[in-house]
């Protein structure tokens, strides 16, 4: 059968290099997007709002940081219309080349004392490209890994694209590091904050040279082929319409199960920066250190959580993840409150080491509930529809609440809330680990198709 030659895993020597294509172009997006997480919480409020109370600059920038979120669910739209259409591989180059030079621009920006009020509106405007790029890499980097393996360790496999986001947190937080280590204050923020945006154009060079090697996902190539084959590519539905119509539920678990996951990542990598520097009187470089340290064991522990959902399901890891961070979060501050590096660096990696358990997962998990010719699409948009909700206000907040309330207790409160969303959303998911990614066309308007793909999301 024809399903079953392209469900078949890789020869031995291809899926590392396709796993390594995936996970240097996540690691390179993910560095631009939480270098500009950590430059907001640690510069930018200086350089593009500085006639704002300290505070409020920090509000402000982190404000131009959730316009980052905005944009990506209109990435996850146009990158996921197109990579159902036209191939993954395309749409993921695509999207590294624009990330990157927004990112390599961000360092050139004139700052508010040479343009004024200029310099926060382009500030702003290459914050919306970074989104829109992120908002399509994601769910294409993810599909071209899942799609070329086996369903027996998939989890495991697709995992470590995932482990993009803390090598990107990793190499970012560790740049940014050396540079508050070796030049002054005033020389960092003057000028030393540009060479992490800039050095993005060298990553990239790399990031393109690799991921410009591999093949396109035989799942995908079958399908479209199929497609072909019964003249239906000029008149089948949209993918997104398609998604809306077969697998409306799906994306709504996918927008729960990203809850939890995305505002505690958020809050630990991104918040702690301000709150640690502020409320517990750490110093930048002691918290930049302990968020280093915490990000080089999340990179380690995602792909073992990965391999645990093979064995034991997706859905069991992902709620231990979920429930552990809403147990962890009261403990998390009051480590935090010490101002003891030893317990900071304990906050953060048993937070990250149970976020893990969500994140690891989640590639798998969300790519099994869709069909093959609707899968970036449902994938992306349940991802990154959610991250608005998410993800993108959750620093804002979280600074909002410390403000009002100078305790860390209504934050806390906030992320014992979404963890309680995830549980519940994940709780009524169908476990999805042992579906074969090439069986089911539910997109093609096959009814037969359609009813086989709700079978094989069960187990």
């Amino acid at each position: 059968m024809a399903s079953a030659a392209a469900s078949a895993p890789p020869p031995p020597a291809s899926l590392p290099r396709i796993v390594a294509a995936s996970l240097i172009g996540t690691t390179i997006e993910w560095y631009d997007f939480f270098l500009y997480g950590s430059a907001a919480a640690l510069v930018f409020n200086k350089v593009f709002f500085p006639d704002s109370d300290p505070l409020v600059g920090t509000l402000l920038s982190f404000l131009t940081y959730a316009v980052g979120f905005a944009a990506r669910p209109l990435g996850a739209l146009v990158f996921g219309h197109y990579g159902d259409r036209l191939g993954r591989k395309k749409l993921l180059v695509l999207s590294l080349l624009l990330m990157g030079g927004a990112t390599f621009a961000i360092g050139l920006l004139p700052t508010h004392a040479t343009v004024g009020s200029a310099a926060p509106v382009l500030l702003t405007a290459l914050r919306l490209v970074q989104g829109f790029a992120l908002g399509g890499e994601w769910g294409g980097a993810v599909l071209l890994v899942s799609e070329h393996g086996d369903a027996r360790r998939r989890g495991f496999w697709a995992a470590w694209p995932q482990t993009g986001a803390p090598a990107g947190q990793l190499l970012a937080t560790g740049v940014l590091s050396l540079l508050t280590a070796v030049l002054s204050d005033d020389a960092f923020g003057t000028w030393g904050w540009r060479i992490p945006f800039l050095l993005s154009g060298v990553l990239v060079i790399i990031g393109l040279w690799i991921r410009l090697s591999v093949d396109e996902s035989p799942v995908f190539k079958e399908a479209l082929e199929r497609a072909e084959s019964r003249r239906s590519v000029e008149t089948e539905k949209l993918p997104i319409v398609s998604v809306l119509r077969h697998h409306w539920r799906d994306v709504l678990v996918a927008m729960g199960a990203r809850m939890a996951e995305n505002i505690s990542y958020y809050v630990i990598t991104a918040f702690i920066l301000v709150y640690a520097t502020t409320s517990a009187g750490v110093s930048k470089q002691t918290a930049l250190n302990a968020v280093l340290i915490g990000s080089a064991v999340h990179f380690a522990v995602i792909p073992a959580w990965g391999a645990l959902s093979d064995r034991v399901g997706r859905r069991p890891v992902y709620l231990l993840g979920a429930a552990g961070v809403g147990l962890w979060i009261f403990p998390f501050f009051s480590l935090v409150d010490t101002g003891s590096f030893g317990y900071l660096v304990l906050a953060v990696t048993v937070g990250l080491v149970l976020h893990g358990a969500m994140y690891a997962p989640q590639a798998a998990f969300f790519a099994e509930m869709f069909a093959t010719r609707m899968r970036y699409s449902g994938a992306s948009i349940g991802a990154q529809f959610a991250s608005v909700a998410a993800g993108a206000p959750a620093p804002l907040i979280a600074t909002a609440l410390l403000a009002d309330y100078d305790s860390s207790t209504p934050i806390a409160l906030y992320v014992i809330a979404a963890a309680v969303l995830t549980l519940i959303a994940v709780g009524v998911a169908r476990e999805t680990r042992h579906r074969d990614l090439a069986q089911v066309e539910a997109g093609d308007g096959d009814q037969t198709a359609v009813s086989a793909a709700a079978d094989a999301r069960t187990v």
